[in-house]
């Protein structure tokens, strides 16, 4: 069960409130979190509240679910109320005296969370409260319709409770009945964020309840127990192995991941490494504000609750940063060296990406090169170091490469079958991709030994459908009737305007309660200086803020007003996503024209690794959202006008924007239809 106490309403008339505070103290102690006096005295004011409330309406069989656990960086509802009418979300605030905007965002949010998430609240009203105490005059309820769904939050205190609580028992029953036995035991299943799981399996060294995450995620849990299998079974022979973990876009790769570094693996050394800099800063950050007892949720960085604690985040920012590595620089810092790494299993995330021996090997600005051969070679060599059992664990995400110098799969076979006493396990797909640089190899290998349960083919991050990633493969294999077919399924995701400012209202319409909004581009969109909307996140200090921030923060994605590259998000998501189209992927005779702008023009891209990286930029930009992605296609510029801009072409936007529509894009403007979510997603 996860309230830490439930009752009926007859039971929490037979008790006092000190054993109701008791209970709920005991649940703390057994989840070894720590509590502090005034939580005591909350809990106490909390259960008299409540028992007025009963006794006064008449309640003893109404169901109380105290602190109800919600896998969400930690955070609980501090009392679900079921009545025969509605499901109430009760946020208490003790003696507070007003409710500001953070407290209805984050009871909104605890209710949206019920509604997608909860098996047995999905048919049922849904009216989150916020319950200032002492507040003086609370806003007047206005009682919802009744129906399914989540109601507008409510305000009240102590002395306005009672009426508010009539008022919904006056409402009409249901259509199906509440059951509270039923609704404590219905399944809550949540898709939490990568910053959100990250956190969760940080401090608790447990995944079980991330990987219940959806009912498809069966392909999740075999792929997570396939993984410990191979570790496992290599751990015990004392041999070297490479598992390699394929999947598409969005279906639980750097989850897996996670829970290899956080799991078992984590008393022995482990790690996760990625070349994605932005991921690692924003992932170090999160766990050690998490650690610090930080809530990511307090607001912006200069709220008076961060400043007390930010004194904690050193030693918790070291700890972080062990388990959370740049690849390239691990790779710099261990080749020069003879002796073995701390860690005996390190995650290698994107591992497609690993640099080919030219890359590995060039000198730039930023850095000179230690390496010598090419980096899944030095990986093989520094792991190989180890005396018995040692491990990677190599993340491979098809369709996501955006850069030069990506030695791909073919790499780790030919280092593989070149490196003594190395093995390795992975999907059968490995021999059989489309293109020779990531296949493994041609044929099945003797150091080779297939699972087909290493491939993950369940897209995990959109939470109300499964369509979202093969939609976008469609659209960007240029294959508007299979998009279009795809997008009567279900209710697609991906709205279209013509509107910036359209664009910035509705992502702020869209992000109920905490749910965080943002805007990315291409880094090829050039021409978006044009339009008003150049401004992209730089460095690695900048996304930290952007992703962990929240408004009235300017730095904040939810701000709309930087956006992220395919450089700044790639691994990472965002509720809703506004994605802003650039000229560097524009339509030409039926077809994608990828290009690039040099000086004062666009230049057509002829290169085939150039156009597939550019198809890529466009495929991880529309694969960010867990909701609602708004597409903003520019209006661009009017041949025949004074100012006539050719390198932002109203008819070529005009294409894109025609094409979109083809594929099932909807129009902002127009009303969502009113398809059912699948049963199957979320139950």
């Amino acid at each position: 069960m996860r309230a830490w106490f439930a009752c009926t309403g007859a039971e929490l008339l037979a008790l006092d409130d000190a054993a109701v505070a008791g209970a709920l103290a005991a649940s703390q102690m057994a989840r070894r979190l720590s509590g502090e006096p005034t939580q005591l005295t909350a809990w106490k004011r909390e259960a008299a509240l409540l028992r007025a409330l009963v006794r006064d309406g008449g309640g003893a069989a109404w169901t109380l679910a105290f602190e109800f656990d919600l896998l969400r960086l930690e955070k609980r509802i501090d009392v679900v109320l079921l009545t025969d009418r509605a499901i109430l979300v009760l946020e208490f605030k003790v003696g507070a005296t007003t409710v500001s905007h953070a407290d209805r965002a984050q009871a909104e949010d605890y209710a949206l969370d019920l509604r997608d998430f909860h098996a047995g609240s999905r048919s049922h009203p849904i009216i989150p409260v916020v319950v200032a105490t002492e507040c003086a005059r609370p806003a007047p309820f206005q009682p919802p319709l009744g129906v399914p769904g989540v109601a507008v939050v409510a305000e009240a205190s102590a002395a306005t409770l009672p009426a508010l609580l009539r008022a919904v028992q006056a409402l009409p029953p249901p259509p199906a009945a509440l059951d509270g036995a039923a609704w404590l035991d219905a399944p809550y299943r949540p898709v939490p964020t990568i910053i959100e799981a990250a956190a969760t399996l940080f401090s608790r060294n447990s995944v079980t309840e991330i990987a219940e995450a959806r009912a498809d995620a069966p392909n999740l849990n075999r792929t997570t127990d396939a993984i410990h299998a191979a570790l496992a079974a290599a751990r015990q022979a004392g041999e070297r192995v490479v598992v390699f973990v394929t999947g598409i876009p969005g279906a639980g790769k750097t989850l897996c991941g996670l829970n290899v570094v956080f799991g078992d693996a984590r008393h022995e050394g482990s790690a996760f490494l990625t070349g994605n800099a932005p991921l690692v800063a924003v992932l170090r950050e999160a766990l050690a504000c998490n650690k610090a007892g930080i809530s990511l949720e307090l607001g912006p960085s200069n709220d008076p609750e961060r400043r007390k604690r930010a004194g904690r985040l050193r030693q918790a920012r070291h700890e972080t940063a062990a388990a959370l590595q740049n690849v390239h620089r691990f790779l710099a810092d261990n080749a020069g060296r003879t002796t073995a790494p701390a860690e005996r299993v390190i995650v290698f995330d994107e591992a497609q990406r690993a640099w080919d021996a030219q890359q590995a090997m060039r000198d730039t600005q930023r850095r000179t090169s230690t390496l010598s051969m090419s980096e899944p070679a030095h990986t093989l060599d520094i792991m190989g170091r180890h005396q018995g059992f040692a491990a990677v664990v190599a993340l491979i995400g098809g369709g996501q490469e955006i850069n030069t110098g990506e030695a791909g799969l073919s790499e780790w076979g030919k280092v593989i079958a070149a490196a003594p006493g190395w093995r390795a396990v992975a999907a059968p797909g490995v021999l059989r991709a489309a293109e020779a640089v990531q296949r493994l190899a041609t044929v099945a290998p003797a150091w080779l030994r297939l699972d087909e349960n290493l491939d993950l083919t369940v897209p995990m991050r959109s939470v109300r459908d499964d369509i979202a990633a093969a939609w976008v493969d469609a659209v960007l294999r240029n294959a508007p009737a299979e998009a279009a077919a795809l997008a009567t399924r279900a209710s697609l995701p991906f709205l279209l305007t013509r509107s910036l400012p359209a664009a910035r209202q509705a992502l702020r319409a869209l992000a109920a309660g905490r749910r965080r909004a943002g805007f990315v581009r291409s880094s090829g969109a050039r021409r978006l200086r044009a339009e008003g909307f150049d401004a992209q996140l730089m460095g690695t200090d900048e996304p930290v803020d952007w992703f962990l921030e929240r408004w009235p923060d300017i730095r904040a994605s939810d701000a709309l007003e930087v956006a992220a590259t395919e450089y700044a998000c790639q691994g990472l998501e965002l509720d809703l996503v506004g994605l802003a189209w650039g000229g560097d992927q524009v339509r030409q005779g039926g077809a994608w024209q990828p290009r690039r702008f040099a000086g004062h023009a666009w230049q057509v891209v002829n290169s085939a690794e150039e156009q597939r990286f550019i198809r890529n930029t466009y495929r991880v930009l529309l694969t960010r959202a867990r909701y609602e992605t708004i597409i903003w296609v520019p209006p661009g510029s009017r041949a025949g006008t004074d100012w006539h801009d050719r390198t932002r072409d109203a008819v070529e936007l005009d294409a894109v924007a025609d094409y979109l529509r083809g594929c099932g894009a909807r129009p902002l403007d127009q009303p969502a239809p009113t398809a059912p979510v699948p049963a199957g997603l979320l139950l």
